[in-house]
């Protein structure tokens, strides 16, 4: 049995030809009539009736928009992220250089202070070397022969003594620390005027031999630099004493001091290029 297929449907445009003409009408006879005619006046109602369901339906819409903007300005943030976090490093760099170079004006201010109170004839080095191991007491500075720097020049710090220069090449030498084992400073007690002569150790610490035990020091006395065997000049402040021992059986008594100079935080020195201009008692603390 063979099923016809049905015709499609075919839209009557009558409907639309009546609604359209319809449409026209009432455009014409709304804009021709007055406020108060029977158009407006359905528009009206019609208006009041609509117009609380539309700001019902805004104020019911507004959190979801709110949290739209939102969720879009999130993205936006998380875009800027990256941006945002490599300024901050930036200014946190330029931060740390700032403080690096105030820090290093304050010292370098300290040690010009240091040298034209005690006119010092003098150039300023950085240190370029620290000790490799507890078996080295030296120190590389960035001064060398082009410089004026010969052996045997001495090397201060605003502290006091630092050493002295033991090897030179043309922009660089190397300073022997007075603690190294291998160092000796023909050196005075500042209070009594007793002299001696300060050694280094192994282990860093300072020693002053062959002080006579009729004029023992006491703890917290300076002590100085002598000026005898034209070494060193005299009245730089080598350390203070910590430890005096004057035992009967012993021929000088046993002192100990310490260094006044931070070997492990110096970043600048003064090398001396000429001699101490003493005044009074030439002391330089």
């Amino acid at each position: 049995m063979r099923i016809a297929n049905p015709e499609p449907r075919r839209n009557n445009p009558t409907v639309l030809v009546v609604l359209v003409v319809v449409s026209l009408v009432l455009i014409t006879a709304y804009f021709r009539e007055s406020e108060s005619g029977l158009l407006h006046g359905a528009r009206k109602v019609t208006l009041a009736v609509t117009t609380p369901l539309s700001q019902a339906g805004q104020v019911i819409a507004r959190p979801f928009e709110s949290v739209g903007d939102w969720i879009s300005g999130l993205g936006v943030s998380r875009s800027d992220i990256a941006t945002l976090r490599k300024q901050n490093e930036e200014l946190r760099a330029r931060l740390a250089d700032l403080e690096e170079a105030r820090q290093e004006n304050e010292r370098l201010r300290v040690l010009v202070q240091f040298a034209e109170e005690r006119k010092l004839t003098k150039v300023g080095a950085r240190v370029i070397g620290r000790p490799t191991s507890s078996w080295e007491g030296v120190i590389l500075i960035d001064r060398g022969t082009a410089d004026g720097i010969v052996t045997g020049m001495s090397v201060l710090a605003p502290q006091g003594l630092v050493g002295q220069i033991e090897q030179v090449s043309e922009n660089s030498a190397r300073v022997r620390l007075i603690t190294d084992q291998e160092s000796g400073v023909a050196a005075m007690i500042q209070q009594t005027r007793a002299v001696g002569v300060v050694r280094g150790s192994i282990d860093r610490t300072l020693r002053m031999d062959f002080v006579d035990k009729a004029n023992l020091p006491k703890v917290g006395d300076v002590v100085i630099t002598s000026g005898l065997g034209g070494i060193y000049p005299k009245g730089l402040v080598v350390g203070d004493i910590i430890a005096v021992d004057a035992r009967r059986a012993d021929l000088y008594p046993r002192i100990s001091l310490n260094s006044r100079v931070p070997i492990g935080e110096l970043e600048e020195v003064v090398v001396l290029l000429g001699t101490v201009v003493t005044e009074g008692t030439g002391v330089i603390e």
